[in-house]
């Protein structure tokens, strides 16, 4: 079992130096991941239905909470750690160019040593959002599943090349590669259809909340369907399975379960200790 951080980059980790102590001390405390939450723009008003509260709304204030880029936060602390990997849960791939983000995501990792970075990706449910980026929101599914293939041949041929329905290429160096050739694809979601996108493409599928067992049932037919062995799909969830992501920021309807490096590192001596030995 290993261990991850998550909502790492909220309130007071907003700022450059406790995201660094936050970070150095998962480090030290055992935890093999952190990982980050993402919203370009949150507009005022919004009318769209969070999906992971009983009032459809993120929260008290949370309409203009800090909230910095996943990829920067990440590079920042990237290079104050050694091992720590450095996740995304999500970012909002279909709000995104894929081939400058598998450029962005290809460099951190290189920067970082190889085979730190773990991608996780989302469709996204804040419509205005979508519209204040000029991205069409009803095709976000397509355009999702569309962006990993793309990202993939970016990151895996010396010479890519690639032909979709929102992205074409042919014949372009996109340097430097990843490390292994390769970037994780963790793909979140609470939904029948995201458990369905795990089972397919993804590396790992990380539920917002609790362990669902209805979807990873989902997500394991439709890895079965997809001629792919379900247990090669890594599981990051609240309850034990292959990854426990502890939150050290409220988010999702989640209360935080750890608050300071001190508590991380307490976290790491009383839980994460205990269990390996």
């Amino acid at each position: 079992m290993k261990f991850g951080l998550r909502y790492a980059n909220l309130g007071r980790y907003a700022n450059g130096p406790a995201a660094v102590e936050l970070a150095q001390a998962a480090e030290a405390a055992g935890f093999d991941s952190i990982w980050t939450v993402e919203h370009v723009v949150v507009p005022h008003g919004y009318q769209s239905r969070y999906p992971y509260s009983d009032t459809g709304r993120m929260g008290a204030g949370l309409e203009d909470f800090p909230i910095p880029d996943p990829l920067i936060w990440l590079t920042y602390i990237a290079s104050a750690t050694r091992t720590l990997k450095l996740g995304t849960a999500i970012l909002i791939l279909p709000q995104r160019n894929p081939v400058i983000t598998a450029k962005a995501v290809a460099s951190l990792d290189h920067l970082a040593g190889g085979g730190r970075v773990l991608l996780g990706i989302g469709v996204g449910w804040l419509a205005e959002e979508f519209a204040t980026l000029g991205v069409p929101f009803e095709d976000r599914g397509a355009r999702t599943d569309e962006y990993v293939a793309a990202m993939r041949a970016l990151w895996s041929q010396e010479r890519a090349s690639f032909s979709g329905r929102f992205v074409s290429f042919r014949d372009v160096y996109c340097r430097p590669l990843p490390p292994n050739r390769r970037i994780p694809i963790i793909v979140g979601g609470d939904t029948k259809a995201a458990a369905r996108r795990a089972g397919r493409i993804g590396d790992g599928y990380f539920p917002a909340r609790g362990a669902p067992a209805e979807l990873y049932d989902e997500m394991r037919r439709a890895a079965v369907e997809a001629g792919r062995n379900p247990d090669a799909i890594e599981i990051t969830a609240q309850a034990p399975t292959e990854r426990v992501a502890v939150p050290v920021s409220g988010a999702a309807g989640l209360p935080a379960q750890v608050g300071t490096p001190d508590d991380v590192l307490r976290y790491g001596k009383d839980v994460i200790a205990r269990l390996r030995d």
